[in-house]
């Protein structure tokens, strides 16, 4: 008697693995879109466990920067993504954006200049 073949599992569709460079893209396109300010790109290769770069970017207001943090949030998602966690949208200081290997920072300027990211970071020159 001849046995079965084993039935195939049915392969489920995984997320596009995409280049960090074309995620940085579309981040920096979406920010642009949405007219945030002093957009900084900070490189964290071998710097830093959680990710391999960070975007700082400033909001005109607590409104501007919720919006761009929730427009952010849906343009990875519809891009293929999946979900990102979007943290202090709804106070609109600081929020944050976790698109895995890019973490976005976006702020009121006053919220900005009190943290100093790029001072912590050592980015383009400042202390």
């Amino acid at each position: 008697m001849k046995k079965a073949a084993p039935a195939k599992k049915k392969a489920t569709p995984a997320r596009k693995a995409v280049p960090q460079s074309e995620l940085l893209t579309r981040i920096l396109a979406s920010l642009d879109d949405d007219k945030a300010e002093n957009i900084v790109t900070v490189n964290l290769e071998g710097r830093s466990a959680l990710c391999d770069a960070a975007v700082i970017a400033s909001g005109r207001s607590s409104r501007h920067v919720a919006a761009m943090a929730e427009h952010l949030g849906r343009r990875l998602k519809e891009a293929g993504y999946g979900t990102r966690p979007v943290s202090g949208a709804t106070q609109g200081d600081w929020a944050l954006v976790d698109a895995g290997d890019v973490i976005v920072h976006l702020f009121r300027p006053e919220v900005r200049d009190y943290y100093d990211l790029e001072g912590m970071w050592s980015v383009g020159g400042r202390k």
